[in-house]
């Protein structure tokens, strides 16, 4: 379950960063916010599990 997880938060940040460049070159700051918002959310996905992990060694 760990890994899935981890690949959802590499999905969410992965798309962010996406969203947040098409944002940016159309000149679109509302999807340019919702893509950086994506990539914190995957971020603080990817916090949690690196933390699950260090309590389980």
């Amino acid at each position: 379950m760990a890994g899935d997880q981890k690949a959802k938060s590499k999905m969410e940040q992965a798309k962010g960063k996406a969203k947040e460049t098409v944002g940016r070159a159309v000149g679109n700051e509302r999807m340019t916010a919702e893509g950086r918002a994506e990539q914190s959310k995957g971020d603080a996905r990817q916090a949690k599990e690196k933390t699950k992990d260090a309590f389980r060694r």
